[in-house]
């Protein structure tokens, strides 16, 4: 560690430049996610069932193109030029999705191509904007400086002002009772995308610097020219958004790939990274830890991923919301989590510190996660137990399990990004941040798969795993969490040899 890096106690200014511009981001994806299945279950009329798969394989893509994104930042765009385009492209989405909850009651056929065009452009964009701006935090620190875990929290912390203003807002407007309102909802979180964009054009080249004062994030040296015509850039993010409309289209309505398609995408990136000659024995170890960490968070992700499904619907059918002069919004739940990582981040981060030589190993602290996850699902477990069929349950058990699983969650994610930054090799860097976010893609799609099996008043199997109530429903989570925590739990030594950091 320099004696620099052990001195320096404050943040660059860039860290305000990204921290708003994903703040805004975020406002707008999870706005519309916080409306997402009422919308098709209300307004498109889709089943339950077939809506939370949609919903998985939504977000599953979501997270899976980022793999595309992440290699041509590196290789021909640079981070700050796919951010822009990337927004731009999730800008468009939003406003196709107004257009389609304008006039679904009139038009349905249109209305349902809308649909699919505007998740197909949001997954298209998100591609290029996720990977490059999460890569760019770590970037402004010099190596093995103690700040960059305090510094992805306070980044996280943006991510979730936006996941806390976005559903309450995009709620307020557009779950409203009334399925015609949705369309405002859509309409905030694309205005919520453009100031994303203006922020990173305003700001991003005066502040976002690293350490030697160098703007990060511009065009690779050695970046064919081709590749920066605009018109080759146009051209090109039509073609890939018109792929991943087809893609979306295709897993929901035709043939069920996608779980196939993450599985070869790991063995192909893996195999790209580990065939790579130039790569030492260490940086090939530390490289296994991203990897093998990524799959313990699959079953963090895929439980806690609910929020967006099946605990939508259960907050909308089951949770008495009713307050006598105001009843809460499904959407508005979705503001939780949000709103207690703004409210705790800022613990965790001193928590860390003050541990000083005590402080937990990344994987330790990620197995804490996955323990809190299942916490949280044992208690909303403990909160339906003998409840009968039609009975609303009060919502301190909604609200006990999101403040259990925000813990769980701030003491995995933020920590497994700033992993990434500290083990993986520079040339790497978007491309196995991509790796991080293809392991919240299958944990997205499995999210949608299990939703699938919320009991609603028929029995559901699971690896033959009878569930014909919500406690069953919950105690799955319970389980898969936790298993997967103590396992982690028993590697974290091994894993914290490999990563070969300095303590």
């Amino acid at each position: 560690m320099t004696e620099q890096a052990t001195k320096q106690t404050g943040h660059p200014k860039g860290l305000w430049v990204l921290f708003g511009t994903e703040m805004w981001e975020r406002f707008n994806y999870y706005g519309m996610r916080a409306i997402l299945v009422l919308f098709m279950t209300k307004a498109l009329l889709f089943d339950k069932v077939f809506a939370s798969n949609l919903y998985g394989s939504y977000t599953s893509l979501v997270y899976l193109t980022p793999l595309i994104g992440g290699f041509v930042a590196d290789k021909y765009w640079g981070n700050q030029r796919s951010i822009i385009v990337g927004g731009l492209v999730m800008a468009l989405g939003e406003f196709v999705l107004f257009f389609c909850a304008s006039i679904y009651h009139s038009t349905p056929d249109i209305s349902t191509l809308l649909f699919f065009t505007g998740l197909g452009l949001m997954i298209a964009g998100n591609g290029f904007f996720k990977p490059n701006i999460s890569s760019l935090v770590g970037q402004m620190y010099p190596k093995g400086d103690r700040r960059i875990d305090s510094a992805y929290t306070i980044f996280y912390m943006g991510i979730n002002v936006g996941g806390m203003l976005g559903p309450f807002l995009c709620g307020l407007v557009g779950d409203t009772g009334n399925p015609m309102d949705f369309k405002w909802a859509f309409l905030l979180a694309g205005m919520g995308m453009v100031l994303s964009v203006i922020i990173q054009l305003l700001f991003h080249k005066k502040y976002v610097l690293d350490p030697d004062k160098n703007i990060l994030g511009l065009t690779p040296t050695n970046s064919p020219k081709a590749w920066l015509n605009p018109l080759f850039i146009v051209l090109g993010l039509a073609a890939f958004s018109a792929l991943t409309i087809g893609l979306l289209y295709l897993d929901v309505k035709v043939v069920p790939y996608l779980t196939y398609l993450l599985i070869a995408a790991t063995i192909f990136i893996a195999f790209i990274i580990f065939s790579d000659k130039a790569l030492t024995s260490i940086e090939k170890q530390r490289i296994g830890v991203i990897f093998i960490t990524a799959f313990f968070v699959i079953f963090f992700w895929s439980a806690f991923e609910q929020a967006g499904a099946s605990l939508t619907f259960f907050a909308e059918e089951q949770t008495q919301r009713d307050l006598g002069f105001f009843t809460v919004p499904t959407s508005w739940f979705q503001s939780l989590n949000s709103v207690f990582v703004v409210v705790f981040a800022p613990i965790f981060a001193w928590l860390w510190l003050k541990l000083g030589k005590y402080e937990p190993s990344s994987p330790t602290k990620m197995a804490i996660g996955l323990f809190l996850l299942a916490l949280g699902y044992l208690w909303i477990a403990f909160g339906v137990n003998n409840v009968g069929t039609g009975v609303k349950v009060s919502m301190i058990w909604l609200i006990g399990m999101y403040a259990l699983h925000t813990w769980g969650e701030l003491s995995l994610s933020p920590i497994g990004l700033s992993l990434v930054n500290k083990l993986a090799p520079f040339k790497y860097a978007s491309l196995l941040m991509a790796v991080w976010f293809l392991a919240n893609a299958a944990a997205n799609k499995l999210a949608g798969v299990l939703s699938a099996l919320y009991p609603d008043g028929k029995t559901t199997n699971f690896i033959g795993y009878q569930m014909s109530n919500n406690y069953d429903f919950f105690m799955l989570f319970v389980v898969m969490a936790g298993v997967a925590s103590l396992i982690l739990f028993l590697l974290s030594k091994k894993l914290q040899s490999m990563m070969h950091l300095e303590k």
